[in-house]
């Protein structure tokens, strides 16, 4: 009977609640392990389903993961976009704010979206430097349609390359925070990182 039960409830997901199901579980066996040492085999496991269908969704390995990548790429992006009109400056401790709940709700999938880029895979690699590279160009956006910056700004070869090493500081201490258990609270990261982008930007 639980059998006859388990088999009717992974009928009753919906193909995009499957599709999100195995992308967690993948986001979580990512971040516990490089990419080489992850089977496909295993995640089908966790998830109750058969190899077919994982494979049904995701034909290879490398499609699987750069799907989680670009799952956590879009959360990333939907939950640090700029507030139109809103000066950068005003939104920046918010912005961060929202930033470090979603690292710390989604610590797996954070973790994996790093991961990535040692990831031997050069199709995977790509798909996360797009990912980087589409965070770099909202907030050289955000930076233009602010009048203390300017449009020169999102232009000026100097600003992009410190925004960009900007995102590599805020991810180096974001994953040390992760494993820190406590040592910094949430505040302490958000105005770290904050004085730290307004600092290369001065």
């Amino acid at each position: 009977m639980p059998a006859n039960q388990g088999e009717r409830a992974r009928r009753r997901l919906s193909t995009g609640e499957r599709r999100e199901q195995l992308l967690s579980v993948g986001a979580k066996l990512f971040s516990e392990s490089p990419y080489d040492d992850v089977w496909i085999e295993q995640v089908a496991e966790i998830a109750g389903v058969s190899r077919g269908l994982l494979y049904h969704y995701f034909p290879t390995k490398r499609d699987f993961f750069a799907a989680v990548v670009e799952r956590e790429s879009a959360r990333m992006l939907r939950m640090t976009a700029a507030e139109p009109g809103v000066p950068v400056r005003e939104q920046l401790a918010a912005g961060l704010d929202t930033y470090l709940g979603y690292v710390q709700a989604h610590a797996h999938g954070f973790r994996a979206f790093h991961r990535a880029d040692a990831a031997g895979d050069q199709a995977v690699r790509r798909v996360y430097q797009r990912a980087l590279a589409a965070q770099e160009e909202q907030i050289l956006a955000a930076l233009a349609a602010d009048p203390e910056f300017g449009p020169a700004a999102g232009a000026a070869p100097r600003v992009r390359l410190a925004v960009r090493g900007w995102l590599a500081f805020t991810t180096a201490v974001c994953l040390e925070w992760l494993r820190g258990e406590g040592e910094l609270s949430r505040e302490e990261v958000r105005d770290l990182c904050a004085r730290a982008l307004l600092g290369v930007l001065a």
